[in-house]
């Protein structure tokens, strides 16, 4: 089954379960236990709540980071697990010393009581309080979970993003993982999710996937993107304004070139064949709307299909706080959020993927932009943050990194025709396995025009993942525009979280 980027890696051994579990129990009582609030609490340790965590730190304030993974990074800066014995790590990375940089400075501030990281904490909810916020968080690995809560000054989200999945005939056989799963497999586990991989879809992410997979040992017969590359040539001055880019392009065009992988634009996989697991896909050329061409389909015989059509802000915790959203030049919704970071919400900053999918080099930047931000807001005498040249620089970094990443999204926007390659009996929901014929029945005969109400009819999006997975697709088949749900939980909780709670937080 397609495997979301969000999904946090497992630890290799139950002995490695324990501790990380344990050192969270008493961080978190000793974060939340006292009367004062911390100054700041940080959801997610990725490249944007790291760098937003060691700046406010290092300005002087108190942070609490609050990470559902066992160690910081976040999805990707993903590394083996220590009992794994990866001589060199970074071998998988693009931009290693950014991480290494800042989670030594992570661990010399949570040495001086600067910070307290607190891993293995699914934050499911942040209340308003007096004062400041209470941030509600499911804590450890089942059985041994827990309740904690982190009282706060100001919030930051870094919640990054998930994958988005294009559903297609034949994308719930076993060997289909997402590209961004894929990629985590390797770099967490450095297992390959086969021998001769297809990689598929839409964005940028896949020729950094094929890349590792062919430098990991995996056959790569064909990266298969949905876009063409065409579509950049209306955004030369945006290109050039970010040279570091096309050096990262280079790099993966030449990766695929020694490889002997062959790019196909403009193609898609339309669906994979196989019994108990898949053995081959279907490639069809798309026309300008991504509709599949007649007579254009070929089988490529793989062993594992990796496939996704870029990332989708992960934007639970902020719309429950009510913080407005917009949309996204790639079709996905991210937040409203202005030059500080600020969201709509006041006490409220956001960094990262959840104001538009925009990678780890423009996360890192407005990790520490949202940073000087909240210093400035929480601390006397500290200059706006429009005084300081450092500052300065950093905001001209983030609207140059913007730019290109609202160019990138919009060329790999998915066109409104590709639902044209799923038949009435493939699978849209895999959780509540509700075909595409039932969602098109909802939106065409019995009137559903968003999301929520194919929901209410059919079941679709109700299941373990919450519409992550089938979301996008039933949002297109009902014809709807994109939308961020509002939901009180971001994710699981027990029932007893939720009975032990304050009355007030109920």
């Amino acid at each position: 089954m397609p495997t979301s980027p969000s999904d946090p890696a497992e630890p290799s051994a139950p002995a490695e379960r324990s501790a990380p579990a344990e050192r969270s129990a008493s961080a978190g009582q000793g974060a939340c236990g006292g009367a004062d609030p911390v100054d700041l609490a940080v959801v997610g340790a990725g490249p944007a709540g790291l760098a937003a965590a060691v700046t406010a730190a290092g300005l002087g304030l108190r942070v609490a980071v609050l990470d559902a993974g066992d160690r910081p990074g976040g999805q990707y800066y993903r590394h083996p697990a220590p009992g794994l014995g990866a001589a060199r790590p970074e071998a998988l990375h693009h931009g290693w010393a950014a991480f290494a940089t800042r989670e030594a400075a992570l661990r010399a501030h949570e040495s001086a009581g600067r910070i307290t990281h607190l891993p293995l904490h699914h934050v499911w909810t942040v209340t308003p309080g007096e004062g400041g916020w209470t941030l509600h968080a499911v804590a450890g690995h089942a059985p041994d979970e827990r309740a904690a809560a982190v009282t706060a000054r100001a919030v930051l989200l870094a919640t990054g993003a998930y994958e988005r999945q294009l559903p297609f005939p034949g994308w719930t056989l076993p060997g289909v993982v997402g590209a961004g799963g894929a990629q985590a497999m390797l770099k967490a586990g450095l297992v390959l999710p086969g021998r001769r991989v297809v990689v598929a879809g839409s964005g940028p992410l896949l020729l950094a996937v094929a890349g590792s997979l062919a430098a990991a040992g995996a056959t790569v017969p064909a990266v298969v993107e949905a876009a063409a590359y065409t579509a950049y040539a209306g955004r030369v001055p945006t290109l050039l304004r970010n040279p570091g880019k096309l050096v990262e392009a280079a790099v993966h065009g030449g990766a695929l070139a020694r490889h002997h992988v062959r790019l196909l634009t403009r193609h898609a996989v339309t669906e994979a064949h196989g019994t108990g697991r898949i053995e081959a896909v279907t490639v069809a050329r798309l026309d300008r709307d991504w509709r599949p061409l007649p007579g254009t389909a070929r089988r490529i015989p793989c062993d594992a299909l990796a496939v996704g059509h870029g990332l989708v802000p992960q934007l639970e915790l902020a719309t429950g706080l009510g913080c407005a959203t917009r949309p996204s030049p790639d079709g996905t919704v991210a937040l409203v959020l202005d030059a500080e970071q600020r969201t709509t919400v006041p006490g409220i900053w956001s960094a990262g993927e959840t104001g538009g999918i925009g990678g780890a080099q423009l996360a890192l930047t407005e990790g520490e932009l949202a940073a000087h931000s909240v210093a400035a807001a929480l601390l006397p005498g500290r200059p706006a943050p429009g005084a300081d040249r450092h500052v300065t620089r950093l905001a001209r970094r983030r609207a140059r990194l913007r730019a290109f990443a609202d160019a990138m999204a919009a060329a790999h926007r998915p066109g409104c025709g590709w639902t044209g390659w799923l038949r009435d009996d493939a699978v849209v929901c895999r959780c509540e396995e509700v075909p595409a014929g039932r969602i098109r029945e909802a939106a065409e005969d019995l009137g559903a025009r968003d999301a929520r109400t194919v929901k209410l009819l059919t079941r679709a999006g109700m299941g373990w993942c919450q519409g992550r997975m089938c979301g996008p697709a039933v949002t297109a088949l009902a014809g709807a525009e994109p939308t961020a749900d509002r939901r009180p939980f971001s994710c699981p909780v027990p029932l007893r979280d939720l009975a032990g709670l304050p009355a007030t937080d109920r």
